[in-house]
């Protein structure tokens, strides 16, 4: 199937698909402040760059886009158009495992969380977050 979109408009399109500091990201942060709940932003000496890191208790918080880190891919992965996207996010999916398994092996506690979930319920997703730094 063709690209609606013209390689132009695509790459305009793609273009403002940002990784740090998103909408939900934003939430999340300015909650966790809110809380006077100190952390990294995007921790990168560590593999996966968590998007909330406390390094002296090893614990990462990875905030998950259900598009892009794959949530439930087995259900629509066969309505994506190009073999391109499949390929990318299994391997995102596969990347993910492998940095999660490194960071358990250095002693690293993760949480990770869905987009979709922070979207339905906000507060109560930012709490669970807080809850698990705060342990």
């Amino acid at each position: 199937m063709a690209d609606v979109f013209s390689k132009k408009k695509r790459s305009e399109i793609m273009s403002k698909i940002r990784s740090k500091d998103t909408g939900i990201e934003k939430i999340v942060f300015a909650y966790l402040r809110k809380n006077n709940i100190y952390f990294q932003k995007h921790y990168s000496k560590i593999p996966g760059k968590p998007d909330i890191a406390l390094p002296s208790q090893k614990k990462a918080v990875f905030i998950n886009g259900d598009f892009w880190h794959g949530y439930r891919f087995g259900d629509w992965k066969d309505r994506l158009p190009k073999d391109y996207w499949k390929n990318k996010i299994a391997g995102n999916i596969k990347r993910d495992a492998k940095n999660y398994r490194l960071l358990r092996r250095k002693g690293w506690r993760i949480l990770k969380v869905w987009s979709h979930r922070l979207k339905k319920s906000p507060v109560a997703e930012c709490q669970k977050i807080a809850d698990f730094l705060k342990k």
